[in-house]
C-alpha cells in the first residue's frame, strides 16, 4: 500500500508516460494503427483503478523502446465513454483488454495487478506462435498429441496464405498449438507443388472423441473464412470446466449445462457431445455447454444431492439456482435434452422447481426450492474488482 502511494503522488513527475489516453474519438484509429494495443477500462471514482494506474504506467515504460505500431498502453475512462465499455462487455473496474489488429482477443487480462506480471504478459503476447520447421522427423518429434494442433505446409512463407495462418494463430495461441512445414523437398507429398494452394489440416488432441484428421478445404486467401474455420475446431461445442478458467466462463453470461463425469470416463463424454449437436446445435449462443471432472467438483454435486457414485450426472446452473437433468440415460431419448434447455429458458425449470410439476388438477403442489447456485461464487469478486450492477442472465 505504501509503495502505491508513493507512486500515486510521484505521477505528475513521471516523465515520458507511455500510457495514452484513448477516447470515443481516436479508438477505433487507435487500435487499427498498431499491432497490440493493452487496454485500461478504468472510472476515476473506483479505488482499485486508482490503485492500478500508476502499476500499469510503470509497466508501460518498460516498452517504451518497442517499434513504432507495435504495442501501445492505453487507458479508457468507461464513465465517459460508454459506447466503447458498453461495446467490449466491461462490467467491472477495471478491466484490461488485449486488441490485436484491430480485434479484441478472446481473453482478457485476469492475473496479479504487479509490474513484472503486466509486462511478462505483453512479452508473451508479442512472442511468435507458429513453430517452424524444415525437417519432417522434427516437426513430428515436436507435435504434443494431447494438444489440438493446425499443421501447415508451405512452400516458402512468402504468400499471403502465409501470412494469414501467423495472424489466425496469434488469436488462438492460448487454445490450440500451430506448427508448419516449409519446402516441398522437405516434407514430400504434404506440401503441395509451387503454384498450387498451400494445405492445412486440423489434428484434435488424442484426448477428442474422434481424433480423426481434418482437412482445411476453404479458401485460404481469405482471412476471415480461415479465421472462422479455426475458431470452430480450436473453441469446441463442448469446453472443460475447471476452477481456474470458471471465473472467465461466467463472465460470458451464459448459463452453464454441465457434464459431471469420472476423470477418464470419455463414453458419456462423447454420448453428451453427439446429444448437444444432435438436439441444440442452435443453441450454442444461450448455454455454455460444459465438462467437469466430479471428483474436483464435489461442492456443486453436493448441493445436487449427489455425489462421485452418481456419475455422470447433468446440471443446469443459471447462477441463481441448479437444475438436474433426472436421468443420464434419458440424454438418448429424442427431444429430452433439447426439452431440459428450452424449459430453462421458458421459466418452466425455475417455475416448477418453485411450486412443483404443473398440475393435471385443481390441486395445488407444494412449494419446493432448488438448489442454489455454486457457480455464482466464482464469478469476479469485489476484493479485485468495482462489479457494476447488470444483470448478466
Amino acid at each position: 500500500m505504501l509503495r502505491w502511494l508513493t507512486l500515486l503522488l510521484a505521477l505528475p513527475a513521471i516523465l515520458n508516460a507511455e500510457v495514452i489516453t484513448v477516447t470515443s474519438q481516436n479508438f477505433e484509429q487507435t487500435i487499427q494503427a498498431n499491432e497490440l494495443v493493452f487496454v485500461n477500462f478504468y472510472a476515476d471514482w473506483c479505488r482499485f483503478s486508482q490503485m492500478l494506474k500508476p502499476i500499469f504506467l510503470e509497466a508501460s515504460e518498460k516498452f517504451k523502446d518497442s517499434a513504432p505500431g507495435k504495442i501501445v498502453w492505453a487507458s479508457l475512462d468507461a464513465d465517459k465513454n460508454n459506447d466503447i465499455a458498453t461495446k467490449y462487455h466491461v462490467n467491472k473496474y477495471p478491466t484490461l483488454k488485449l486488441f490485436r489488429n484491430g480485434e479484441v482477443t478472446k481473453r482478457e487480462y485476469r492475473s496479479s495487478r504487479s509490474v513484472e506480471a503486466l509486462a511478462a504478459y505483453i512479452n508473451k503476447q508479442m512472442e511468435v506462435t507458429v513453430q517452424k520447421f524444415t525437417e519432417k522427423n522434427a516437426l513430428q518429434a515436436a507435435h504434443n498429441p494431447e494438444k489440438n494442433t493446425f499443421i501447415g505446409y508451405f512452400n516458402n512463407e512468402n504468400s499471403v496464405e502465409y501470412k494469414n495462418l501467423l495472424n489466425v494463430a496469434l488469436f488462438y495461441r492460448d487454445e490450440c498449438e500451430f506448427m508448419v512445414g516449409i519446402g516441398e523437398l522437405n516434407f514430400p507429398g504434404e506440401v503441395p507443388p509451387a503454384g498450387q494452394a498451400p494445405r492445412l489440416v486440423f489434428q484434435p488432441s488424442n484426448k477428442a472423441v474422434n481424433p480423426n484428421q481434418i482437412p482445411f478445404a476453404g479458401d485460404f486467401a481469405t482471412y476471415e473464412y480461415l479465421k472462422q474455420w479455426v475458431a470452430d475446431k480450436c473453441v469446441p461445442l463442448v469446453r472443460e470446466i475447471t476452477f481456474q478458467n470458471a471465473e472467465e466462463l461466467t463472465e460470458e453470461g451464459l448459463p452453464f449445462m454441465i457434464l459431471f463425469k469420472k476423470r477418464d470416463d470419455k463414453v458419456s463424454e462423447k454420448t453428451f457431445a453427439d446429444a448437444i449437436i444432435r438436439e441444440i446445435p442452435d443453441q450454442r449462443k444461450s448455454i455454455n455447454c460444459l465438462v467437469g471432472d466430479g471428483s474436483i467438483f464435489k461442492h456443486p454435486l453436493s448441493h445436487l444431492g449427489k455425489s462421485e457414485n452418481d456419475l455422470p450426472v447433468i446440471a443446469i446452473d443459471s447462477f441463481r439456482h441448479m437444475y438436474l437433468f433426472k436421468n443420464f440415460e434419458d440424454i438418448n431419448v429424442p427431444g429430452k435434452l433439447r426439452e431440459f434447455v428450452l424449459d430453462l429458458h421458458s421459466g418452466k425449470l425455475h417455475r416448477e422447481f418453485h411450486h412443483g410439476p404443473d398440475p393435471v388438477t385443481g390441486n395445488q403442489a407444494p412449494d419446493t426450492e432448488p438448489p442454489p447456485s455454486t457457480f455464482e461464487k466464482l464469478k469476479p469478486q469485489s476484493s479485485r474488482y468495482t462489479i457494476l450492477d447488470k444483470t448478466e442472465l
